[in-house]
């Protein structure tokens, strides 16, 4: 009988996070940030330098921030797996026992786990510790390259989307309309994101959209009340 196939997307897992948060922090903060330029009765010029700094400065820092929070990451399972190595090398006989008691805890008598045990270790005795004992597989492995160019490039994209609509906005329209325009094309790239996200993971769309739309309106509110004050302040 052929092995069954299943469709499973836990191998989506790392660059969908690094891409989702990417796409989600690029639309919120540029949009928040124009809004609040907008509410500051700042000109229309100055609006739009505030959105090209601020899709500049959120691609390269999302990037490299996920460079090196997932570069931490990987480094902790190289020292993990160079401890593994070691204890292999010059300790077989107390990893065969520790990967014998793993099984007996998953619902193995002692005697079947000893022998499936002795089998994995014959056959890949780093593979079998590094899943049974520290959970790290081909799909959960680190890949810092793979979130920078993710989460960078998503965070662009993301951010475009709000800057392009303040962009298209005559000149001779008034704040209501420039804030109007803004807040619509930003929950509806809010929108796309978080069905698309879901989808993508797995999951039903409703919740997963709900979080993001709710949660960009209430970032853009914030900073237009802040912008508000900020400007009545200093004028």
């Amino acid at each position: 009988m052929p092995p069954h196939k299943e469709r499973h997307l836990s191998h989506r897992a790392g660059w969908l996070r690094a891409t989702v948060l990417g796409a989600n922090d690029g639309i919120i903060s540029t949009a928040a940030l124009i809004l609040g330029v907008v509410a500051a009765d700042a000109s229309r010029s100055a609006v739009i330098t505030a959105g090209v700094a601020g899709l500049t400065a959120g691609a390269l820092s999302m990037g490299l921030g996920e460079y090196v929070s997932v570069s931490s990451q990987r480094d902790a399972e190289r020292a993990d797996i160079a401890k593994e190595r070691w204890e292999l090398a010059n300790v077989p006989e107390r990893e065969l026992a520790e990967l014998t008691s793993i099984y007996q805890q998953k619902g193995l008598d002692h005697d079947l786990a000893h022998e499936v045990a002795v089998a994995l270790t014959e056959h890949d005795a780093l593979h079998a510790h590094l899943t049974e004992e520290l959970g790290i597989t081909a799909t959960s492995r680190a890949r810092p390259l793979q979130a920078m160019g993710s989460s960078a490039l998503s965070f662009a994209l993301g951010a475009a989307l709000p800057l392009l609509a303040t962009v298209v906005v005559p000149d001779s329209a008034s704040d209501p309309v420039r804030i109007a325009v803004t807040v619509a094309v930003t929950v509806l790239a809010l929108l796309v994101l978080g069905i698309t996200g879901a989808v993508l993971g797995g999951a039903r769309p409703a919740r997963p959209t709900a979080r993001v739309v709710l949660g960009g309106l209430a970032a853009m509110a914030l900073t237009m009340l802040i912008g508000r004050l900020f400007g009545t302040a200093t004028s």
